[in-house]
């Protein structure tokens, strides 16, 4: 009897514990802002405390009928949101006993529609399958019919018809509304320009200047005392501004607390700040745009002010494109910024150099941020993650010459970072992850460090919890190791192969040979070199050739028998960088 009892028992905790780990669907998926080229969503997932669920991914366009294979969506270290949610209030709430899957894809069509599907699969039972569809964004354009109106500089007066304008910004400004386009002929407007007034969805306010470089809105600073604003914008949405030149101020563009808003071909210069929306109080901020500008900041190089606080672009909020832009001259080229929702915006397509702190930050980020095919020459250090709340943060195809610190900064409990098949080229070790607490659930293939004599190779002072960094190369050194990890040191990368936990498929390259270019590793980070010279393209025969690993979404149509190692496929022609020839 007793025996009976105690089986009974025994069935009991395995049906417990065999529904503790079966995974079930907790909701639908839900989809995410869509940008011009990425597609993100969450899933949040109940059971599998075992942690063996995974779910697959595959996309193809609408009505087609081959499916592409895409990354797996992560799973977001649990807790990370939490922290998130205790600082800036996290929109999406993993329930008790409850896993948050996320992720995106990548290197899409503009203006497409695209059907997902994602398969939960667990072997302690709990299959499901979910198709979504999704479109990536259009850019903007602006639509037939609006009312046009013409202005000069001037002090008031005019009627805004080609033979009477508009006389000054302010007078222009009494007759905005939706669906109203200003054509700012050329000359100099003195003075901040404040608008309070929006646009609507489809039709936006549009202020539109002259042609490059010819309309200029002076702000009548300088660089010892300075107004605060050239253009003040907060609180607004749809509203666009196109063609302008912004001078003289400390903070470019101001946009707090606005969305769908559009800066395109700008010349922003004499100023700390370039463009910035980092207050999202009104939970609103979504969907803004700044395409083809040119900003140039005061930061020179090399560093000789220690962290200075000059950015180009800062931003918060949804479903934001940062592209094709030209930017030099700050700490920061482009930064994402804490508030209610930092999720969903791209940085891609920009020509980056002369930065004195960080080539762009992914800081704050909560998921399905990406900065991609953007390439940086001269910048103090990579691209930073300190923090990233679960992610995923994607970071792949990006070149870098003349780097000085770390590649990539994992700081203050990073989790959730990808970075894939991006180069780095500089002077000193190749790789470094300088901090003191856990990085957890972080992945590194597929990229190309390439450095000169230093102690490591890659030198990591930080602790690294369930990361996966594998299928890197290095080259350069002499190095006296070739890794430190979790405090551990492996003389060579046979010994990391076989007696560690990361780089087991690792190798090390010839930089001789390795660039098409010819182009070698800077002798020491003081010598400012220019954007155009910072070609990584491989050479024929160069040893990073099919080394990588394949990655679904981002090394899809490889050449050879494997992905190659960087930023560029062998065969490839260079991205666009910074802003576009005008049509």
């Amino acid at each position: 009897m007793r025996a009976s009892v105690l089986a009974l028992a025994g069935l009991v905790l395995c049906a417990s514990l065999h529904a503790e780990n079966a995974a079930r669907s907790d909701g639908e998926p839900v989809l995410e802002p869509a940008t011009l080229r990425s597609l993100g969503l969450h899933w949040v997932v109940k059971g599998d405390e075992n942690r063996n669920a995974a779910v697959k991914s595959w996309y193809r366009k609408a009505g087609a009928e081959a499916w592409r294979e895409a990354l797996p969506l992560l799973r977001v270290e649990r807790g990370a949101p939490e922290r998130s949610d205790k600082k800036h209030g996290y929109t999406v709430g993993t329930p008790s006993g409850g896993w948050l899957f996320a992720g995106s894809l990548l290197l899409l069509e503009p203006d497409t529609e695209y059907e997902w599907k994602l398969a939960l699969a667990d072997p302690d039972g709990g299959e499901a399958e979910k198709v979504l569809k999704a479109r990536t964004s259009k850019e903007p354009g602006a639509p037939e019919g609006l009312t046009t109106y013409h202005v000069v500089p001037g002090e008031g007066g005019g009627s805004g018809t080609e033979a009477d304008p508009f006389k000054g910004l302010a007078a222009a400004q009494e007759h905005a509304a939706p669906g109203t386009l200003f054509l700012l002929g050329p000359g100099v407007y003195k003075g901040t320009f404040t608008t309070d007034k929006s646009g609507a969805e489809g039709k936006p306010i549009v202020w539109r200047g002259a042609g490059s470089g010819k309309t200029i809105l002076d702000a009548q600073g300088d660089a010892k005392e300075e107004p605060g604003r050239g253009i003040s914008c907060g609180d607004v949405h749809d509203v666009w501004f196109e063609n302008l030149a912004v001078r003289r101020c400390e903070y470019g563009i101001v946009a707090h607390r606005s969305f769908r808003m559009v800066f395109r071909r700008l010349q922003i210069h004499e100023i700390e700040y370039g463009i910035t929306w980092t207050n999202n109080g009104n939970k609103k901020v979504a969907g803004n745009w700044v395409l083809d500008c040119v900003l140039e900041g005061r930061a020179t190089w090399p560093r000789s002010k220690g962290i200075e606080g000059r950015r180009g672009v800062q931003a918060t909020g949804s479903g934001h494109v940062i592209a094709y832009n030209r930017i030099s001259g700050f700490a920061d080229a482009v930064d994402t910024f804490p508030s209610y929702e930092c999720s969903n915006i791209d940085f891609h397509n920009n020509e980056v150099s002369e930065q004195t702190d960080d080539g762009m930050e992914m800081d704050y980020s909560f998921r399905n941020t990406r900065c991609f095919e953007n390439r940086f020459t001269n910048v103090h250090q990579g691209i930073t993650n300190q923090p990233v709340y679960g992610g995923p943060v994607y970071i792949f195809r990006n070149a870098f010459y003349n780097l000085v610190g770390e590649p990539f900064k994992l700081h203050n409990g990073s989790s959730g970072v990808l970075m894939l098949n991006n180069t780095v080229v500089k002077a000193g070790m190749p790789n470094s992850t300088y901090g003191g607490e856990f990085v957890t659930n972080c992945v590194s293939k597929n990229n190309l460090f390439i450095g000169t004599t230093s102690n490591y190779a890659y030198e990591s002072t930080t602790p690294m919890n369930e990361c996966d960094f594998d299928y890197d190369g290095y080259g350069g050194g002499p190095w006296r190791d070739f890794l430190k990890w979790n405090n551990v040191r492996y003389k060579t990368l046979e010994e990391a192969q076989g007696k560690g936990v990361a780089y087991k498929n690792a190798r090390l390259v010839k930089v001789d040979g390795l660039f098409a270019s010819g182009l070698k590793q800077p002798e020491d980070a003081k010598t400012q070199f220019k954007p155009g010279v910072n070609d990584l393209r491989l050479k024929e025969g160069a040893e990073a050739l099919d080394a990588g690993t394949p990655l679904p979404g981002i090394t899809d149509g490889f050449a050879g028998k494997a992905p190659d190692l960087g930023a560029y496929e062998f065969g490839a022609e260079l991205p666009h960088y910074g802003p576009r020839p005008e049509k």
